[in-house]
């Protein structure tokens, strides 16, 4: 993730860095001592550095603040996600002592272009190819934590990361709009046809907000599991019948916290039904088993 700008008051700056660009003062920041202190949604951890512009002391004078902040469930993510791309690079390297030096070479060569399994890779003075610990051990040390950098005075450490939060949530939602909901490219000419699409977008994009706030489930994973519900059609000569699958419990799950209603399991289309009703009576006429009894 690159640096990002959080707007704030005019005439000062406020740049986010994740452990991978924390710039010159990254390591020294997040050395700093004091004690983290949550802010009030209890699930991220904010402390404020303070570092003077010789980088030693504070002297009296300050020019830049930086905020470390720390949120344990993104650590246990980074861990996990750190864990199977080094299960996975042993799988690669299993054997490669017997390997040649070219082949070595070669497979060293495929993995530099995938930078995540390449930090984890290091080479012995004898050409041997293994798994660099020391540098996931340096990486623990940074799972799930980023730097806030800002020369605004007037905000504490914990607007400034709910502020963050906020500018990723709305770089999210601009990749959704653009990505899942089609925003572009847009195949209109007129201008209120073009603001009719945009407004449809957005209101589509309240709606997955709506749905990942209520179920705690990212649009994909809830997508995917209501995508599991199909709707088979039963054609017949006397009519057509549209019959679902049954509701699994991840479906029902969702439509609970939704509080929505099952879809009909049997659903029979009313004018296919009163055509199949027409044909029926129709045939029954012809057959003369309609026919009533004989009048006087």
């Amino acid at each position: 993730m690159t640096s990002s700008r959080v707007p704030t008051q005019a005439g000062t700056r406020t740049f986010g860095h994740s452990k991978d660009h924390g710039g010159p003062h990254q390591h020294r920041g997040r050395r700093r001592a004091g004690p983290a202190r949550p802010p009030q949604d209890g699930r991220l951890r904010v402390k404020e550095v303070a570092v003077a512009p010789d980088g030693d002391g504070d002297g009296g004078a300050r020019t830049v603040r930086f905020v470390v902040c720390h949120n344990p469930e993104q650590a246990d993510r980074d861990a996990q996600v750190r864990a199977n791309l080094i299960a996975h690079l042993e799988q690669l390297i299993d054997g490669c002592d017997t390997w040649t030096p070219r082949r070595r070479d070669e497979l060293v060569g495929t993995l530099k272009t995938k930078p995540g399994l390449r930090r984890y890779l290091r080479r012995t003075a004898s050409g041997l190819l293994r798994i660099d610990r020391a540098a996931a051990q340096r990486e623990a040390h940074l799972d799930g934590k980023w730097l806030l950098r800002t020369s605004d005075a007037t905000l504490t450490p914990e607007d400034l990361a709910a502020a963050y939060k906020q500018l990723l949530a709305v770089e999210h939602g601009w990749r959704d709009m653009k990505s899942s909901l089609g925003l572009r490219p847009v195949h209109h000419r007129r201008d209120d046809r073009i603001r009719g699409h945009v407004q449809l977008c957005w209101l589509a994009l309240l709606l997955i907000r709506v749905i990942e706030t209520t179920t705690s489930h990212t649009w994909r994973t809830a997508r995917h599991e209501l995508d599991r519900m199909h709707l088979v059609t039963l054609a017949t000569d006397h009519g057509t019948v549209a019959q679902r699958s049954l509701t699994t419990p991840g479906q029902r799950a969702i439509l609970t916290d939704l509080e929505l209603p099952e879809p009909p399991v049997l659903r029979l289309h009313p004018d296919r039904a009163a055509r199949a009703g027409r044909s029926c009576a129709h045939q029954l006429r012809n057959s003369g088993l309609s026919r009533g009894p004989d009048r006087a």
